[in-house]
């Protein structure tokens, strides 16, 4: 049995169709958290924060479809359908109820399964996120989107990530997060931001019942302040912390802190 520390790489073909890649920390036996990244993210996105749960977790860290070394299909990239393969994913694995722990399209992914499938949640955390994505900033994001043919320019990939970061990362880790978003095909980057931009919570967050950690920094500027406002000020079981100096992308900018707090509600919502 290799050690509870390292971490192990998988891939689960689901029922929704679609085979999908993973990474894990821990054997099994710890609390389960899915960790669900960001758009043209991967499991790469958690990497920082993975080993400050080596102990008493088991962390699964997604490709979502379309992302990272996952299947690619033609169409799907609804969130309910993202939703869809989240519990197909629990299924796959015999984890009855786990943690969701999402940022920016992961946290519009983990609201989608709460509402969905609220018996299969136990706690959530929001990275990152509102009710919605519809900032001007994101609307200017798929203009250029839309505007995009294979292959992807790397100078495209770079300036969209390095636009999520205010708190400097590492130079190596951040072209390899760019080298995650370029293996999206230009369909992938057009269907997956549409179906981002396609939802909006605000009026069904009376229905998410779990205790809920929401964490954010101060100097992001992807999701708008409304949608951000609407989504602390409607979730009636949350509680908020907010990173300073720290933009889009905190467990990325602030590793340790991120894992400190999630491990902290989680031990304190038993």
């Amino acid at each position: 049995m290799r050690d509870s520390r390292s971490l192990l790489f998988g891939e689960v073909h689901l029922q929704t169709g679609v085979r999908l890649k993973y990474a894990q920390q821990g054997d099994g036996s710890g609390h389960p958290i899915i960790f669900l990244h960001g758009f043209t993210d991967s499991w790469f996105s958690f990497s920082p924060v993975l080993p400050f749960f080596a102990d008493g977790y088991t962390c699964y860290a997604l490709d979502q479809r379309g992302h990272g070394d996952s299947d690619r299909p033609d169409t799907g990239y609804r969130m309910v359908e993202f939703a869809d393969d989240v519990v197909a994913f629990m299924d796959a694995m015999d984890v009855t109820q786990a943690t969701l722990a999402g940022h920016s399209m992961g946290s519009l992914v983990a609201q989608q399964v709460s509402l969905r499938s609220p018996e299969r949640v136990e706690r959530l955390v929001l990275i990152a996120a509102g009710t919605n994505a519809r900032s001007e900033g994101v609307r200017q994001l798929q203009e250029a989107v839309e505007m995009l043919s294979d292959p992807v320019p790397e100078e495209f990939a770079r300036a969209f990530q390095v636009s999520t970061i205010y708190h400097p990362v590492p130079e190596d880790f951040l072209d390899q997060v760019v080298a995650e978003s370029l293996k999206l095909t230009a369909r992938v980057w057009q269907e997956a931001l549409s179906g981002i931009l396609a939802v909006d919570y605000s009026n069904q967050l009376d229905n998410i019942k779990f205790q809920t950690l929401v964490l954010r920094g101060d100097q992001d500027t992807v999701f708008s302040q409304d949608a951000q406002k609407a989504l602390e000020l409607g979730l009636g079981n949350a509680v908020l912390k907010v990173y300073q100096e720290t933009g889009h992308a905190l467990h990325w900018e602030r590793p340790e802190p991120f894992a400190n707090d999630v491990k902290e509600f989680i031990v304190n919502c038993k």
